[in-house]
């Protein structure tokens, strides 16, 4: 029987809860239980049986523990977080901050390679699965250009930017892909496309009492960086009706490479994903990569790695007989 993979979780939100039942779906992996810096009595796991304990008990270092999954955020727990953890314990983490992500890379990898550990960094499905098929349309394709567009999705940045307007009691927001500018990509046009024709911004606020209409409109429309460079609606919406149409968290997105093999002859890759649950998918992700980070490690290959370092077949439960049997 194969050894199963001892997991960690690291930090209990959204993401924290997709990757403890992500674990309960896949046979090969346990989980070791939760690790918080809240009392640990007060949390409640998806699981009744899921141990919780302080993040102070990873300190020492467990010997229980063959990876951890991170989930924390990326503004300031992951910075501290990944490399503290890295130099006692194989990692996963989403940090998707993309402009620093060479940075975080080189601070987890000097913690990792002295302690010996395996620590996979910005995982997900942008960056993760995304940044991937970037790569492979860009290297299959050599004359062409790529497209990434997110949506339909709920932005937790710009809906939380959204209810910190004066006037505004609750509200969501939703990037949305330009339909119009997709049909172009798909039919190998390679247009230079603004920010504004690429996605559009759709708004679902509650009015606090007093409040009015047209000039709540106008500041969110109007902000800069969030919604000023896109075309951007508000709708106006009860209290009752955000709690019950907007308390999902879908998300998703495509990335498109168009290009040219010959004078005339065009070509077009498209990858796409559509979620109802962006923390479960991104869980789900986290996780296989764990199975991947587990595997590395005991074949002696330490330090930070990225998705680009990671051959598919080390995400799979199945071994590589089984998987050139079956699936290539």
């Amino acid at each position: 029987m194969t050894t199963q993979i001892r997991v960690g979780i690291v930090g209990y939100g959204n993401l924290g809860r997709g990757v403890e039942t992500a674990i309960g779906l896949n046979p090969d992996m346990s989980l070791v239980g939760v690790f918080t810096r809240r009392a640990p009595e007060t949390v409640a796991t998806v699981g009744d049986s899921t141990p919780v304990f302080a993040m102070s008990d990873l300190e020492a270092g467990r010997d229980d523990i063959d990876v951890l999954v991170l989930c924390g955020g990326s503004a300031t727990d992951l910075p501290e977080q990944s490399p503290a953890l890295a130099a006692k314990y194989c990692i996963v983490d989403s940090y998707d901050n993309h402009a620093k992500i060479p940075e975080h890379f080189a601070a987890v990898d000097a913690a990792a390679r002295p302690a010996g550990t395996t620590a996979v960094i910005s995982t997900g499905w942008d960056p993760g699965l995304f940044s991937l098929n970037r790569v492979f349309g860009e290297a299959l394709l050599a004359q062409g250009s790529t497209y990434t567009f997110w949506g339909r999705g709920l932005s937790q940045g710009h809906s939380d930017a959204l209810r910190r307007v004066p006037g505004v009691a609750g509200g969501v927001q939703y990037t949305l892909p330009s339909e119009t500018a997709i049909e172009r990509v798909r039919a190998g046009e390679n247009p230079e496309l603004s920010t504004r024709e690429r996605h559009t911004r759709q708004c679902f606020v509650v009015l606090a009492d007093g409040a009015d209409a047209d000039t709540v409109r106008a500041a969110i429309v109007n902000m800069p960086n969030y919604f000023e460079p896109y075309d951007t609606t508000v709708e106006f919406i009860t209290a009752e009706e955000l709690e019950r149409d907007h308390q999902g968290m879908p998300h998703g997105g495509f990335v498109i490479r168009s290009g040219t093999t010959s004078e005339g002859t065009k070509q077009v890759i498209e990858y796409s994903l559509t979620l109802e649950s962006n923390p479960e998918f991104t869980a789900s992700v986290l996780v296989a990569y764990a199975r991947a980070a587990a595997r590395l490690n005991k074949a002696g290959d330490i330090g930070a790695k990225t998705v680009y370092d990671i051959a598919p077949g080390l995400l799979s439960p199945l071994s590589p007989e089984e998987l050139r049997a079956n699936h290539l």
